[in-house]
């Protein structure tokens, strides 16, 4: 990955011990930029000595925000706030980015619900900082490639079934990801990157109707602009085709437009980097991006199940057979 060339920006990480922070820590490097400060709560962060081993860590929020306003004070700011913590602390950590005057980048879902996306537009503007947030795949070569082929579609719907399961042990349901209110629930946590590509392809919802909303799954139908979509997600293993399962593969994606699969497995391993390279050289994706997938995941998480009848996507008659 070429590093860049502009000048070096300063970095500040929330949320260091998680899943998605070696993926930022990455960026952060490979765009030759420097982290000086991270925060979790645990201390199990020894990946931080592959990036910036000289980074302060702190374990007290209140401790970190009074080392950022220090810097702030002193004249030199943090640059960036990267924020990889619990879905639902993401607001309270970008205001807290912009409030020490940094700009913010946030992983998905930005927020939870919609109107926490207005609160923090009002914010951004007061504070002349902005707030930045991670859409991978509006990055990936395939979905650009698709974009490029479906976006000008004006005289049909087009018919897309998307698939995917991402194995997870009994560690989710007893962690924040298990957990509703701090989550949002299956369709937000790990959907909500699809739902976004989805509506930037296809335009914004019409209708939606959800068959299935389970802990560890949910399903359902949307009608896009110019699109009709059956969407499965799940955390469950054995949830996966028997293929990817002799194989002991723990990860399948399959978005299928018109019949015709969509190959795009490959290729997520730099999609945070470049990210980063566009909101670098000010091309981004920001809070007015991320909203209709906000309100798209919002709407499955209240809506009211329906049955199974009329149309479905075909893996909830598996759900139902593994259940029994």
């Amino acid at each position: 990955m070429k590093v860049s060339t502009q000048r070096s920006r300063s970095f500040a990480l929330v949320g260091a011990a998680g899943f998605i922070a070696p993926r930022h820590l990455k960026a952060i490097r490979e765009t030759g930029n420097s982290l000086l400060a991270a925060l979790d709560p645990r201390d199990s962060v020894g990946i931080i000595d592959s990036y910036f081993p000289d980074a302060d860590f702190f374990l007290e929020s209140e401790r970190f925000d009074r080392h950022l306003d220090k810097l702030c004070r002193s004249g030199h700011p943090i640059d960036f706030v990267s924020i990889c913590s619990p879905n639902y602390l993401h607001d309270a950590h970008i205001r807290m980015a912009l409030r020490n005057g940094a700009h913010a980048i946030c992983e998905k879902p930005i927020v939870l619900n919609p109107w926490n996306i207005d609160g923090l537009t009002a914010i951004e503007a007061e504070s002349g900082r902005r707030i930045h947030t991670v859409l991978q795949l509006r990055h990936h070569p395939a979905i650009i490639v698709l974009r490029e082929k479906y976006v000008g579609v004006r005289d049909r719907k087009i018919d897309i079934d998307v698939t995917y399961i991402t194995s997870r042990g009994k560690w989710y349901h007893r962690s924040w990801k298990g957990d509703l209110d701090k989550a949002g629930g299956v369709a937000t946590n790990i959907g909500v990157h699809f739902f976004d590509m989805l509506g930037w392809i296809f335009g914004g919802l019409k209708s939606s109707v959800v068959h299935m909303r389970q802990d560890d799954c949910a399903a359902g139908v949307l009608e896009l602009e110019r699109a009709h979509v059956r969407w499965f997600l799940s955390v469950n293993g054995e949830h996966l085709p028997n293929v990817q399962r002799e194989r002991g593969q723990r990860t399948y994606r399959s978005i299928t437009v018109e019949g015709q699969e969509i190959e795009f497995s490959e290729g997520f391993g730099d999609l945070h980097t470049v990210t980063y390279q566009e909101i670098l050289a000010g091309r981004g994706y920001g809070l007015r991006d991320a909203k209709p997938s906000i309100e798209m995941v919002q709407v499955i998480r209240d809506a009211p199940l329906a049955p199974l009848t009329g149309e479905y996507h075909p893996m909830c008659r598996l759900v139902e057979a593994v259940r029994c």
